[in-house]
């Protein structure tokens, strides 16, 4: 659930990076990137914070059929036929994720112990990837096999803002700029289609989760449509994500096409 640490990360890099080429940039760009990473870093807290201020709320209401987060995982996944997925706890605030490398889903300590909406939700759409994973969804299967590629992409951005960092003097020397521009060009394109990938995948998720919920008679109406809220709002997180990575890609394509240009 948790999606803005490197989105964090990349933004600084957005604006930080010219900067520190001063020399071959004009004002205005580097501006363009100051606003656009703040204003995504802006959006992507608000978002954030709403998804931790509904599920607060929701964890208030204790669940009528008195089951914990992991006992609706459990159950969601033997009614599926998935025996070979095991439900683990971890720490953290929503800090829950399915990885199909180790089948496990893993649960935050409140959705894992929790009895109410927002524990069952979670729980439910996390055991929805593992649905997805046990009949081999095209784009769950397609995001699992950017990762790598995206991983790579990660340690080369991190790579260029050292150079960036501590070689600001001399950066023009150890890369040209424009040979720059193209590589944070191809890592961002990377980190735009895993992102515009993933929410095809997450709504899905919340799909089969809220669809079982209701039809095994986990949550009542009322608890139901503070599991929906609850998902909805965990969705627009990765909505947030995925545009500001197109328009961060956007941003440094026409950099790159204006700085031909000069």
């Amino acid at each position: 659930m948790a999606v803005f640490g490197f989105w964090r990360k990349a933004c600084y890099l957005q604006y930080t990076s010219e900067f520190l080429i001063n020399n071959q940039i004009k004002t205005k760009r580097e501006m363009g990137a100051l606003i656009i990473g703040l204003f995504f870093m802006a959006i992507g807290w608000m978002v954030s914070s709403r998804l931790k201020s509904k599920f607060r709320e929701y964890s208030q209401t204790h669940l009528t059929r008195d089951l914990t987060g992991a006992e609706v995982a459990r159950l969601m996944l033997a009614d599926n036929g998935i025996h070979d997925v095991q439900v683990t706890h971890v720490e953290g605030e929503l800090t829950d994720h399915y990885n199909p490398a180790t089948k496990t889903v893993n649960l935050s300590e409140a959705v894992y112990h929790g009895r109410n909406a927002a524990a069952t939700a979670i729980a439910a759409h996390e055991c929805g990837h593992a649905v997805q994973h046990a009949k081999a969804y095209s784009m769950l299967e397609l995001r699992s096999a950017l990762v790598p590629i995206q991983n790579i992409s990660a340690k080369v951005i991190n790579f260029l803002f050292m150079i960036m960092m501590f070689g600001a003097f001399f950066a023009s020397q150890i890369i040209p700029f424009q040979t720059a521009l193209i590589v944070i060009i191809g890592c961002y394109g990377v980190f735009a289609l895993f992102a515009v990938i993933t929410l095809p995948v997450e709504f899905d998720a919340s799909k089969r989760a809220l669809a079982w919920v209701q039809s095994r008679g986990i949550v009542n109406t009322q608890e139901y449509g503070m599991a929906k809220d609850a998902l909805k709002w965990a969705a627009m997180t990765y909505v947030v994500a995925a545009i500001g990575a197109l328009t961060t890609l956007f941003y440094y394509v026409m950099l790159f096409l204006g700085s031909r240009e000069d």
